[in-house]
């Protein structure tokens, strides 16, 4: 590891940005790249109406895949049979009784999207917004224009971890370039201009399979998933990526030790490129069904939650193909 950590403005200097690029008012970034014409693209890749619901479960007693720093959803009863038979509720007229609940979570507390305005660096957000605009709510960025344009495109799923022939990658794992484009060889299909990415590692059924120490081995948060390259970073300009997800909590190898840093495509691609991030998706029903029948590439909708001022959003994404 680099004894100092780079500078996100040092490291990132040279690399494309996106300011600008649809107006000084943009804040919904790669996604305008996802007009109606990528929706009818997208829709011919639906050849037998098979659907895949890509959201984990939520609120599970034994808890659910996320960040370390944010606390379990809580998700508790407000109204049940309980209340009726202490009396503490009387039926609707007619005898109709029912059940109501609460939930307090993280908004990215599972599968999710980044608001554009999620993470920033030398105070500037994604178009050039001032930071401070996130202050008690984002004002610029948030997940609400996102969540008003939905994100529908043609999706194609790249299974790095069939790629490397095990379960999942290792901790910290790096994917490349070459790794994206050796899997959809593997697959053969190719990867085109506008494309949703999904790219599977196999890492979210560990945590399923053998719980938190599956996900935090030794308790570190050391994820596989693309690695920081400028060739990446050129890459997804030049191809017109507008969202990347993954089996992931941050869709990247979350420490990259040549420079010191952690999560730098969040800076290269959400903050400098206006990429959307999915994360926490489930993708292993969808990438054993597209190997028994050889087709990658679907239909993909996702609709986070118009959460004004949001930071994020939880979505239960949708692959049709």
């Amino acid at each position: 590891m680099a004894n100092k950590p780079v500078s996100f403005s040092e490291l990132l200097k040279d690399g494309p940005k996106n300011w600008g690029r649809w107006g000084a008012d943009d804040e919904i970034g790669a996604l305008n790249y996802l007009t109606s014409a990528e929706v009818l693209r997208a829709a011919r890749a639906i050849k037998s109406g098979k659907v895949f619901m890509l959201g984990v479960p939520l609120a599970r007693p034994a808890g659910d895949p996320l960040y370390p720093s944010r606390s379990q959803p809580i998700r508790t009863m407000a109204m049940d049979k309980g209340f009726y038979e202490n009396e503490l509720a009387q039926p609707f007229p007619g005898g109709m009784e029912y059940a109501d609940d609460v939930i307090v979570m993280y908004l990215q507390g599972t599968t999710q999207y980044d608001a554009l305005g999620h993470v920033w660096y030398d105070n500037k957000l994604y178009n050039g917004y001032d930071a401070k605009t996130t202050t008690g709510g984002l004002r610029k960025c948030s997940i609400e224009p996102i969540a008003n344009h939905g994100v529908v495109g043609r999706g194609i799923l790249l299974d790095i971890a069939r790629l490397k022939g095990k379960p999942s990658l290792d901790a910290n794992e790096p994917i490349t370039v070459a790794d994206l484009e050796a899997a959809a060889k593997r697959q053969n299909c190719a990867i085109e201009k506008h494309d949703i990415l999904l790219i599977r590692t196999g890492w979210l059924k560990r945590f399923y399979d053998h719980g938190f120490p599956g996900i935090f081995p030794n308790g570190e948060f050391r994820e596989p998933g693309l690695a920081y390259s400028p060739e990446l970073v050129n890459w997804v300009h030049r191809m017109e990526i507008p969202s990347i997800g993954s089996d992931t909590i941050a869709t990247e190898q979350t420490l990259n030790e040549a420079a010191g840093v952690m999560i730098p495509l969040h800076a290269a691609l959400l903050r400098d490129q206006g990429v959307i991030f999915n994360e926490i998706d489930w993708l292993e029903d969808l990438a054993n069904d597209c190997e028994k029948d050889g087709q990658w590439t679907f239909m993909f909708v996702g609709a986070p939650l118009k959460v004004v001022r949001g930071a994020g959003s939880p979505v239960n994404p949708v692959a049709i193909k």
